[in-house]
């Protein structure tokens, strides 16, 4: 190959970030979910204090990695990764809900440990509310990474900056995506192949809301697709599979897409 190409590409290496890999990264954050969650672990803790210390050591393993990640000269990056585990009990209770609805709601599930080890649904959404909360804290990069993660493994695409309510229901989940300003309320459910999208992807729109609003109580049916910054779906609605929106809809509605289906019977 020419020579210059070399150079070019170690002067891209000369100016790249310094990012942590994304397996260092997501292993910290299994690591905060198998202490909240043991079902999802081997290792058993034998007292209150041991729990303590595993949690200042994940605390300061996150200082680091956002240290090391560079990405903000001025953050007080301990601060911030405080700030993000003095908010774990309230995390905890939150995916506590998202336990109850997928448990209560699936006729499958026999028990909250089967929901909690096995589900892809529970674990996108255990990685999204970790992202989640980091969004908010204001770090950068760690949060898409984690929910890329999740991505990769479950098929469930969820951006970290949407809003979600608690008691929320991913059920089978393939598929699923959720843009960066949906807004989803309480006890929402939600099956395979659901797009809560944008009209438009134009570079401009970055800092509008693209994506719906779904409020409480509503259920949206595998393949659904629903798109736009000003599409609500009102509370308690119930959207069928393969329906295509892009108009908001009022409170109790029903919307289901009526395909014409032909069945030739063989007499032979």
């Amino acid at each position: 190959m020419n020579p210059d190409f070399y150079h070019h590409i170690f002067k891209k290496q000369q100016l790249v970030e310094a990012v942590p890999s994304n397996t260092e990264i997501a292993g910290w954050a299994q690591r905060v979910i198998h202490l909240l969650f043991p079902e999802q672990a081997k290792q058993v803790f034998d007292s209150a204090q041991q729990i303590e210390a595993e949690f200042l050591a994940l605390e300061k393993e996150l200082s680091n990695i956002m240290d090391a990640t560079q990405a903000c000269s001025n953050c007080n990056n301990d601060k911030v990764a405080k700030a993000f585990f003095n908010q774990m009990p309230q995390l905890y209770a939150l995916l506590n809900t998202d336990i109850q609805a997928i448990f209560n709601g699936d006729p499958a599930a026999v028990t909250e440990f089967e929901v909690i080890r096995t589900y892809p649904g529970f674990y996108a959404i255990l990685f999204y509310r970790l992202a989640h909360a980091l969004h908010l804290l204001n770090v950068p990069l760690i949060p898409r990474i984690l929910t890329e993660y999740a991505h990769s493994h479950t098929g469930i695409d969820i951006h970290p900056a949407a809003k979600i309510g608690e008691y929320f229901y991913i059920d089978h989940g393939t598929g699923i995506v959720i843009g960066e300003t949906a807004e989803i309320g309480k006890n929402v459910k939600l099956y395979q192949g659901v797009t809560l999208g944008a009209l438009s992807v134009d570079k401009n729109m970055a800092n509008t809301k693209r994506h719906p609003t779904v409020e409480d109580g509503v259920v949206i049916y595998s393949g659904a697709t629903i798109l736009g910054g000003k599409t609500v779906i009102g509370h308690n609605s119930v959207i069928g599979g393969n329906v295509w929106l892009t108009k908001s809809v009022p409170s109790g509605s029903t919307v289901y897409h009526t395909p014409e289906i032909t069945v030739l019977v063989n007499n032979e």
